[in-house]
């Protein structure tokens, strides 16, 4: 058997109900492996303590008052980006959890997920990278696409689906 023959038969199987941690961490792996996630992460403080001090020197608060609304602003700007992350992983795992338990097929072609009320199919067009995190396969899309799909671990078929899995990503799209 040749080697296209065996890649284009290659699959991985996972089963598994979308959990909101499931989705938690794949936001936060994705703020930590992206450039425009770590932008997120970075910015927005900053501009919002940036904003608080501007306003500060026009009106000439005292540098005790200054210092705080820098402290202050930070804090702001780093609750904003952690509220933000978790209410994208909760419409993320809203949509997901329409789909009940899913069963996701990846291989050479893309990927099939197979829930009890939906089914997508998604070639490799979609996504351009990926990431791995302990628990998780995190499939990103481009720098000006929003996709995100999450196949948990826990929902390998077989042990050996994870290995399948990795095999087919790294042949497909680029490892973060």
């Amino acid at each position: 058997m040749h080697m296209e023959q065996v890649e284009q038969t290659e699959r991985a199987v996972f089963v598994y109900e979308p959990t909101l941690e499931d989705f938690r961490r794949a936001v936060r792996a994705r703020a930590r492996r992206t450039g425009a996630g770590r932008a997120e992460t970075a910015l927005v403080p900053l501009v919002t303590t940036g904003l608080i001090l501007g306003f500060g020197l026009i009106r000439e608060f005292p540098s005790a008052v200054l210092a705080v609304c820098a402290v202050l602003g930070l804090g702001a700007g780093a609750f904003g980006v952690a509220r933000g992350r978790r209410g994208m992983a909760r419409r993320l795992h809203q949509v997901m959890a329409t789909y009940g338990q899913c069963r996701t097929v990846v291989d050479e072609r893309g990927t099939a997920t197979t829930g009890r009320t939906m089914s997508y199919t998604g070639d490799w067009k979609l996504f351009t990278r990926y990431a791995e995190t302990p628990e998780l396969f995190v499939l990103l899309g481009g720098p000006r696409a929003s996709c995100l799909a999450v196949l948990p671990k826990r929902g390998a078929e077989e042990p050996a689906d994870a290995d399948r899995l990795r095999g087919i990503l790294d042949r497909n799209l680029r490892r973060l």
